[in-house]
């Protein structure tokens, strides 16, 4: 994977997930007229962008690669990070309490999880 977006995504996840967090403090559900949230998502839709682009070019880099790597796993982390920001949104976007925030700090923090997953599976035969 590439090393730079791999850093970029971890970190942008964690900030957004410490921007979440703070708003569960505060107890301000997502609501998109609010300017808290709608830069929140602003950023996740960026961060959910990004992950895109990392998926384009995993799936890529899975074609052409000529060594054994677990292409069931690899492909299914990088279609399930795609996923997980905005099923984050939509279910906080439904429940309208400081909990439907949390939920977005969980998917947020799960980020990293996925990136560090990729990268040990990409890595795993010394590539």
């Amino acid at each position: 994977m590439i090393d730079v977006l791999s850093t970029v995504l971890t970190w942008a996840a964690v900030a957004a997930a410490l921007w979440a967090l703070v708003l569960v403090v505060l107890n301000r559900p997502l609501l998109l007229d609010r300017p808290a949230s709608g830069l929140l998502v602003v950023f996740l839709l960026i961060i959910e962008l990004a992950l895109l682009v990392q998926a384009v070019i995993g799936f890529i880099r899975l074609a052409g690669v000529d060594r054994e790597v677990d292409g069931v796993s690899f492909g299914g982390y990088l279609l399930g990070g795609l996923l997980l920001l905005p099923l984050a949104v939509y279910w906080s976007m439904l429940e309208r309490s400081r909990w439907g925030m949390a939920v977005v700090v969980v998917g947020a923090l799960l980020i990293p999880v996925v990136v560090v997953r990729l990268n040990e599976i990409w890595s795993v035969t010394g590539g």
